[in-house]
């Protein structure tokens, strides 16, 4: 019968974020300062009969009920045939985005390494063990952070002299006044007069723009500046192939897609319909490391990139593991606060602002399985509810 899963916990803890807090619609995290803003997050541990547990927090937010299917389903099964479990769990989700499978899907990974004595990406199949990272902005906020184009250029420049390679821009959103797209317009063009000749730059509205037009007016001022990409403008909420295909047939600037759409044959359509330059997939959104990796083939089968959302240690190990594929997400960064990355690392693992080296790189962790040791101690004595054990 081969090793099974004996149990599997699920853990919902808080952690504060400081200095933050949302905008006017409350569905975007900005600067505040002296503000306090308490998040939950998920935290799994697969145990199994051979004495090996699979761990992963997670670093985005997904469906409970989701990863507990999946985790009714796994117990009393073989934590190595991790491609038979996602068929199946694929399939019993059907009705539904399938974010449940992503994280439980990265543990089966870290038992994996850890029974082999091997990082994940070694697993997979090693292409490089560090890569440049960007700067992923906070959105714009009104509260003496990044609250107008110079803010943004001054901190591009910052983020220049750290070594960063890249800059992203997420601009404002949740008020009357972030629908005054001429502000992003001159943020674009602050920022690229700023560092345009020294970082790729990109441009992540975030789906706030609300008209095409709007999302043409941005996008051919992120044409004159030379701007990397172009992700997610407008209020289609970043899922229409057609729409993005219009978009692209107008700018210059190549257009990154699929954030928003789960699984791998959305991706597939949205490349076969030309409605992306780039495609964007994640560990936790995409089904796991298992379905992430899927979506890599099938950009390389295309001859285009794929790039990763999100940081995290799951992201680190598929980047690793790709080649076509340029920078690493350092998501979400501020000059005046800390990024969202809940504090449970034990080991000098980071997604700070500052966990580049001097050349602008991240490494990929070099332990067994995910590579991380996690601070269960921190995550058990902030728990929001008791644990949920499938045995």
């Amino acid at each position: 019968m081969g090793p099974t899963i004996t149990r599997i916990e699920v853990m919902e803890f808080e952690y504060p974020l400081e200095d933050l807090g949302t905008d006017g619609n409350g569905f975007n995290l900005v600067y505040e300062p002296g503000s306090t803003l308490w998040t939950d997050q998920l935290a799994l541990r697969v145990h199994t009969d051979i004495g090996v547990t699979g761990e992963y927090v997670l670093v985005t937010s997904t469906s409970p009920n989701q990863i507990d299917t999946y985790a009714d389903y796994l117990v009393g099964k073989n934590p190595f045939e991790r491609e038979r479990h996602w068929s199946e769990i694929k399939r019993a989700l059907r009705k539904y985005d399938r974010m449940g499978i992503g994280p439980l899907d990265v543990a089966l990974w870290d038992i994996a390494g850890k029974q082999y004595d091997a990082p994940i990406h070694e697993l997979l199949g090693t292409y490089q063990t560090e890569f440049p990272a960007y700067a992923s902005t906070y959105h714009g906020d009104e509260n003496g952070g990044l609250d107008s184009p110079e803010a943004f250029a001054d901190f591009a420049e910052e983020c220049l002299e750290m070594g960063y390679g890249g800059f992203k821009m997420h601009g404002w959103g949740g008020s009357d006044d972030s629908r005054d797209v001429d502000r992003e317009v001159e943020t674009v063009h602050a920022i690229g007069d700023r560092v345009g000749d020294e970082m790729d730059l990109m441009l992540d509205p975030a789906c706030e723009y609300e008209t095409f037009a709007d999302a043409l007016k941005v996008g051919r001022a992120a044409d004159e500046e030379g701007f990397f990409w172009y992700e997610d403008p407008y209020r289609d909420g970043g899922i229409s192939q057609q729409g993005h295909r219009r978009l692209r047939d107008k700018l210059d600037t190549p257009i990154l897609q699929t954030e928003h759409v789960r699984g791998l044959e959305p991706h597939a359509d949205f490349l076969a319909n030309d409605g992306t330059d780039f495609l964007r997939t994640d560990p936790e959104y995409d089904a796991g490391i298992t379905g992430a990796m899927k979506v890599v083939r099938l950009a390389e089968s295309f001859g285009v990139d794929v790039e990763f959302h999100a940081p995290g240690p799951a992201h680190r190990h598929c980047i690793a593991a790709t080649r076509n594929t340029n920078y690493y997400e350092m998501a979400l960064v501020h000059p005046d606060c800390g990024n969202t990355t809940p504090p449970v690392y034990a080991s000098d693992y980071s997604d700070q602002l500052d966990a580049i080296d001097a050349n602008g790189n991240v490494q990929v962790p070099d332990g067994p399985g995910l590579g991380v040791d996690y601070d269960w101690d921190y995550i058990e004595d902030n728990l929001t509810e008791p644990v949920k054990t499938f045995e």
